[in-house]
């Protein structure tokens, strides 16, 4: 039973394998060996998960690798793996079933879906690590095994963005590293331990060497979850495909950065080890200027994909924000905004691809009076929109209220400057959110209806994904009550 653990990362990494080694040529095998991996993995992901729960992380924990008595890569389940890796099970099989119909019209499919797979595997290996070591070797494939989902197209802007992409990943995992090696140094284990691993540390030369080098691991994990001034790869990795998009907004990439950085503070260094230092305030600091300059940003932007990626670098860092609050509170509210995200902002960039595809137009200034033509799309676009703003009672309501009052109940003045800035975020999100909804409903001037009629509504390989993310995140918003207490329990470390 305690090898189950690595059925959901083997699995589709040595299926990704295969179709990238087979290639085939049939189009509906190759979907129905993508749909039957990805399905496959799904399951195994959450019986672990299911399992876990019931009997315990300690009854499924297993080692992968072992390298030596104390160097393995070694899988676990706790709280905060069942969280992450509860929304990628549920989030991937719905993008992909949407991607098998969008990728029709980018071509290299089984190259695509070759590396789709081993992604899904990777991430899955981040939510189910059982210390640092294991959590930094996935997160280094992870880079590895999007870039070349990043680069699909190969033209001169793919390749350009892999480059930005991989030379900051690289950057940035090698920042994290120094951390985790003080973290050796001064701890015996590198075992995820809510709390902290320091808790014998004395001195205050140790505090200050290990305070340095936790910025430098916070910045360093924090590329991947796009924290400024190290979120420039995320906007230009827009040229990819938009299901990719979707995952690195919404469930791999950036999702895996914020995880990193909860397991950093609550599970390494310890948030009371970190509490009321200068650490905490450099970092913290660091997420308010990134929450306001990500919504300006995106309201400056014509072009919508880049306006959704730089909304995902502001959004990202409210869950940045509310780590660094160093409380079991800030725990809970960037879990709760990390689930309502996470959903809401897939939906949002698989709209944004089915618009680009089916009416090839990619700035927002184009969508005059689209709202008609596409009704599906803006209909889940602007549920999705509303909810990403905070109208109560969609989802991301709740993880903005979890997080200010997380923010009011430390008393610390820096935290009230980042519930202005969650404010002045949200009334940023608001204009460049209803400016694309109102342009496609209520259009200035009367559009070109011959240029319109071109314009269609995706296929149900797309509408039916999108109707279904939709409805998850309303049911999610209006079931918050057992979400959010399972969650408290995570924060509290109870989990």
């Amino acid at each position: 039973m305690h090898q189950i653990l690595s059925l959901p990362i083997l699995f589709p990494i040595l299926a990704g394998a295969v179709m990238l080694i087979l290639r085939p040529t049939s189009r509906r095998l190759r979907n129905l060996l993508l749909m039957a991996s990805v399905l496959l993995t799904t399951a195994f992901a959450l019986t672990g998960i299911l399992l876990s729960y019931r009997l315990g992380g300690d009854a499924l924990s297993c080692v992968l690798v072992s390298f030596s008595t104390w160097l393995s890569i070694s899988l676990k389940i706790d709280g905060l793996s069942m969280i992450y890796g509860t929304i990628v099970a549920v989030l991937w099989p719905l993008i992909t079933v949407y991607s098998i119909k969008y990728m029709e019209h980018e071509g290299q499919e089984s190259r695509f879906f070759g590396f789709w797979l081993i992604a899904f595997g990777v991430v899955n290996g981040i939510a189910f690590s059982q210390d640092f070591l294991s959590l930094y070797f996935f997160y280094e494939l992870l880079t590895l095994s999007t870039l070349p989902l990043v680069m699909h197209a190969m033209d001169e802007k793919a390749q350009y963005a892999g480059r930005k992409y991989l030379i900051y990943s690289i950057s940035g995992a090698a920042c994290a590293f120094i951390g985790i090696v003080f973290l050796l140094y001064y701890s015996s284990s590198l075992d995820f331990t809510y709390g902290g691993l320091l808790q014998d540390v004395t001195g205050d030369r140790a505090r200050t060497t290990l305070l340095a080098a936790f910025v430098c691991a916070f910045f360093g994990f924090g590329v991947k979850a796009a924290i400024f001034p190290f979120h420039g790869w995320l906007p230009d990795a827009s040229v990819a495909p938009t299901p990719v998009s979707a995952l690195l907004h919404a469930v791999a990439v950036v999702k895996a950065g914020a995880f990193a950085v909860a397991r950093l503070i609550y599970y390494g260094f310890g948030a009371g080890f970190l509490r009321g230092t200068h650490a905490q305030t450099i970092v913290m600091a660091a997420t308010i200027v990134t929450i306001v300059y990500g919504s300006a940003r995106a309201l400056r932007t014509p072009h919508l994909k880049r306006r959704l990626a730089f909304s995902t670098v502001s959004n990202l860092s409210y869950i940045l924000f509310s780590l660094t609050l160093m409380t079991s509170g800030g725990l809970t509210g960037a879990l709760t905004h990390m689930v309502y995200h996470a959903v809401v902002k897939i939906t949002l960039f698989a709209c944004a691809g089915a618009i680009i595809v089916h009416s090839h137009r990619e700035y927002v200034y184009e969508l005059e009076g689209m709202g008609s033509r596409m009704p599906v799309v803006f209909g889940t676009f602007t549920i999705s929109s509303l909810a990403l703003i905070g109208l109560p009672p969609l989802g991301g309501f709740a993880g903005k209220w979890m997080i200010s009052g997380a923010a009011v109940d430390t008393g610390d003045p820096l935290a009230y400057v980042g519930i202005a800035a969650l404010i002045l975020s949200t009334l940023l999100t608001t204009l460049y959110l209803m400016t694309v909804i109102v342009r496609a409903y209520f259009p200035v001037g009367q559009p070109d209806q011959e240029a319109l009629a071109a314009v269609h509504e995706p296929g149900r390989m797309m509408t039916v994904p999108l109707i279904l993310l939709t409805v998850l995140g309303v049911v999610l918003a209006l079931c918050s009550d057992p979400i959010i207490r399972f969650l408290e329990l995570v924060g509290g470390g109870y989990l």
